[in-house]
């Protein structure tokens, strides 16, 4: 199974609380996808994490890497 885009991921989460706001779902349904939406959105804040960390890292002259600091 091949990894989802993070904008995939983004659209079906908005699509799941679009579907619970309405409030026209069974309650069975209303728990599954709240469930499904909390896993998506932990899979986002991860991904938002691993973005952050990279992009706050620079690499110096010397080729290494190190934490990017205002001067």
């Amino acid at each position: 199974m091949t990894e989802k885009k993070f904008e995939d991921n983004l659209t079906e989460l908005e699509s799941i609380v679009k579907k619970l706001e309405n409030g026209d779902v069974a309650l069975e349904e209303a728990i599954s996808e709240f469930q499904k939406g909390m896993k998506l959105s932990d899979k986002l804040k991860e991904t938002l994490n691993q973005a952050e960390e990279t992009l706050v890292k620079v690499v110096g002259k010397d080729g290494k890497e190190k934490e990017f600091t205002e001067e």
